[in-house]
């Protein structure tokens, strides 16, 4: 426990001194140059396979790659990019009742016993009986109510890469956006699994078929510095047990 209170004040304050050098600053943006994304594009892509030599109408627009008018331009490699639909538009209610009640009641009194209760009474305070000797009684109630409603809605777009291929095909992908307004940053990111035939023509897909998404969307900055309770408040909260 000495040790402990320390501890926590020195990690308090070396907290405060990062806020304090972000005062007056907007919240940096984090560097793409250093990305799972940047890294993924700066991989040698495959070799193209090319049709043997003296096959080819140089006059004809249909040459079957990707830079083709009508080639496959999805993403199908480590480094591709492809856009990520998000929209999101749940909506649940759940409404819960219970109550209980238990009443009990005892009484035990040993009017006659060999005379012996009689010569007690006579010892006793007025109005007190060995007629009555014991009276108990007890009750509870309870009485609990629940309620859940919750609706969401989140429509959002953004690119995202293609970081591998898992060995059974599926592409594993990634997507980050940061958009900064004053002093105020929005973040997105969106990563998960996906496979190469569920992308659509327009090279997009939608999160609903994306395995193992995660998705998160949230920020920092002044507002939400202010809309977070305070350090102090935090601990006193896990702390104290009312």
């Amino acid at each position: 426990m000495r040790l402990t209170l320390p501890i926590l004040i020195l990690s308090m304050a070396v907290t405060a001194c990062s806020r304090i050098e972000n005062v007056g600053k907007a919240p940096d943006l984090n560097p793409v140059e250093m990305s799972a994304e940047h890294q993924a594009m700066q991989a040698s892509a495959l070799p193209q396979d090319l049709p043997p030599q003296g096959t080819v109408d140089r006059s004809s627009l249909w040459s079957g790659g990707r830079q083709s008018l009508l080639g496959d331009r999805r993403a199908q490699k480590s480094g591709d990019i492809l856009t990520v639909v998000i929209e999101i538009n749940d909506r649940a209610e759940f409404s819960n009742s219970s109550s209980r009640a238990r009443g009990a009641s005892d009484d035990m009194g040993i009017p006659n016993l060999f005379g012996i209760p009689q010569a007690i009474d006579n010892r006793l305070p007025e109005g007190a009986s060995m007629a009555n000797a014991v009276g108990m009684s007890s009750s509870s109630a309870f009485n609990g109510n629940g309620s859940v409603k919750r609706n969401e809605k989140l429509e959002l777009r953004v690119a995202a890469t293609v970081l591998g291929t898992l060995p059974n095909g599926v592409l594993k992908i990634q997507g980050t956006q940061e958009v900064r307004v004053n002093f105020e940053l929005r973040e997105l990111l969106v990563t998960g699994f996906v496979r190469p035939e569920d992308i659509s023509r327009q090279n997009e897909i939608p999160y609903d078929k994306i395995a193992s998404a995660r998705i998160s969307y949230g920020g920092r900055g002044q507002i939400t510095d202010v809309q977070q309770p305070r350090y102090g408040q935090q601990v006193a909260d896990i702390i104290l047990p009312y």
